[in-house]
């Protein structure tokens, strides 16, 4: 599937899907633990289905007792990690 083809979804179907609220997505967005996948030039924030599973698997460590400034730090880490390796 090609970028133009790729779901994309707003801000409030991406929290549904995810199973959370809409504004518990805004504070995720806001402390910086997801960023959109996309954001219109309108400034609508879109969503994929890979973030949703993002927004999943961060909704999951918050209820098993990860706080969500660790959970940041882990995501921030893995994308400084994988930009060393693919910049390199």
């Amino acid at each position: 599937m090609t970028k133009e083809e790729k779901k994309l979804f707003s801000i409030g179907m991406a929290a549904k899907k995810a199973g959370i609220s809409r504004q518990s997505l805004q504070y995720y967005i806001m402390i910086g633990v997801i960023e959109p996948a996309e954001v219109s030039d309108s400034g609508r924030r879109l969503f994929d289905d890979a973030l949703i599973e993002r927004v999943k698997l961060v909704k999951h460590l918050n209820k098993s007792g990860y706080p969500l400034r660790a959970i940041r730090e882990l995501f921030l880490e893995g994308r400084s990690c994988s930009k060393g390796i693919d910049g390199e």
